[in-house]
């Protein structure tokens, strides 16, 4: 991996929080994620199963986690299972973790090669009255391909069809919005390497550059400061494109006196980062580009002041849209009597502002996390309001990653340019 090794306490502790949520005499087992193909002879760059990343720090494929507290062998009460290398493997592909590095990395003891899986787990699954299995439970996907948890859950139960079989992943869901100071550090690692990369970018723009150079202009920055890569798909969207909202082609050329829209975001040590600006083109916002600008700002400032513990995610998404509904009416875009008619259900701003103000970020960019529980310290959620006009050719979001604490949220974006003016400066300075 590219980025500074973590504190293993981190895993540790996950674990030891963790392993207390589980009924008494259980067994925990969790998965690495499935490589994919990219081509005949080529997988994707793999990505680790963040719930095992979150209980080990293992960042290797074809890696098993297990988790049994009150086994009778205190051998295997806490077991990792790694791919073993050869010869063929090391030319072909390079180094895999030794069992001293994988011990150095989870804080784990006792660790075997993945071909003893089958030979340990018969030895001690019996003494277990029930096993957690994991699958992803997060409630912005569904699955058509059978991945590997899946194949497991239909495995072991063939195998074992008695035991009490329960979910691992309600437990993760409790546990991974609340970020510990180590996460956090590595959030803050993440946004950091983000702004330098927007700093970055402001002073490449100009008429004629192609949203794909732009692009480049980022992942160069991000590679540069040891980041994975990108969190997820960059958006560089100018002009009407900025109206599409998962607009990732960045294929077209940025014209004068248009605004790009830009959503892109550093993955640091599985931790990410999730920024949306706008800026214009040429370096000078027209007047009706910073009037609509400035009217997505005041509701972000807003937002973030609303973001506190105890506040409840449907609540705080309403009251957001009455501020919406107050700029749009001050835009033009919306009169009293559109909001007196309007749907309860399909508020009137919907038309204009169609996605949601907020979502956990962490291991995830859509972290996991229950959107019916209330906000609690320790959750970093993003604040994205954004006002979408295509007749005008024109989308303006901004977004910054928000950290909420007991004594009041911090943002973890503030140090990134985001007034229009400020903007303007830094596109037209000649440093």
């Amino acid at each position: 991996m590219k980025y500074s090794p973590v504190q293993n306490s981190l895993f540790k502790l996950n674990r030891l929080n963790f392993t207390k949520k589980l009924a008494s005499n259980s067994i925990a087992i969790f998965q690495s994620h499935d490589e994919f193909p990219r081509s005949g002879d080529q997988n994707h760059t793999f990505k680790q199963n963040p719930d095992v990343f979150y209980l080990s720090g293992i960042d290797q494929e074809q890696s098993v986690l297990l988790l049994f507290p009150e086994c009778p062998n205190p051998l295997y009460r806490e077991v990792l299972f790694l791919r073993q290398t050869n010869e063929h493997i090391a030319i072909w592909e390079g180094h895999k973790l030794t069992i001293k590095e994988a011990k150095k990395i989870s804080g784990i003891e006792n660790i075997f090669w993945l071909e003893d899986l089958w030979k340990i787990l018969p030895s001690i699954i019996n003494y277990a009255d029930k096993i957690y299995l994991n699958t992803n439970e997060n409630d912005r996907y569904a699955h058509e391909v059978p991945y590997r948890d899946i194949r497991f859950i239909e495995e072991i139960r063939k195998l074992y069809p008695l035991h009490q079989y329960e979910r691992a992943a309600p437990l993760l869901r409790d546990l991974r919005p609340i970020k510990s100071e180590i996460e956090i550090e590595l959030t803050k690692k993440a946004c950091a390497i983000t702004r330098d990369a927007f700093i970055r970018i402001l002073k490449f723009i100009k008429p004629g550059v192609g949203e794909y150079e732009i692009e480049a202009e980022i992942i160069h920055e991000f590679i540069r400061q040891r980041a994975t890569g990108h969190a997820y798909a960059p958006i560089i969207a100018s002009g009407k494109n900025a109206n599409i909202l998962h607009y990732t082609d960045n294929n077209q050329i940025c014209q004068e006196g248009d605004v790009i829209l830009f959503d892109f975001g550093a993955e640091y040590a599985n931790y990410n980062a999730d920024l949306s600006r706008s800026v214009p083109v040429n370096g000078k916002f027209t007047k009706r580009q910073k009037d609509v600008y400035n009217a997505v700002l005041r509701i972000m400032q807003e937002a973030k002041k609303m973001l506190a513990p105890a506040v409840i995610w449907n609540e705080y998404h309403n009251e957001v849209g009455k501020y919406v509904t107050s700029e749009l009416i001050g835009l033009g875009l919306l009169d009293k009597h559109d909001v007196e008619k309007q749907d309860p259900a399909m508020p009137a701003y919907k038309k204009y502002f169609m996605h949601g103000t907020s979502h956990h970020l962490g291991l995830d960019v859509h972290d996991f996390a229950s959107r019916y529980r209330p906000f609690e310290a320790g959750n970093i959620l993003t604040c994205e309001p954004g006002i979408y006009i295509p007749k005008e050719g024109l989308g303006i979001r901004l977004e910054n990653d928000i950290l909420l604490t007991l004594n009041g949220n911090i943002d973890l974006m503030a140090d990134i340019p985001i007034e229009a003016e400020e903007i303007e400066d830094l596109m037209n300075s000649k440093s």
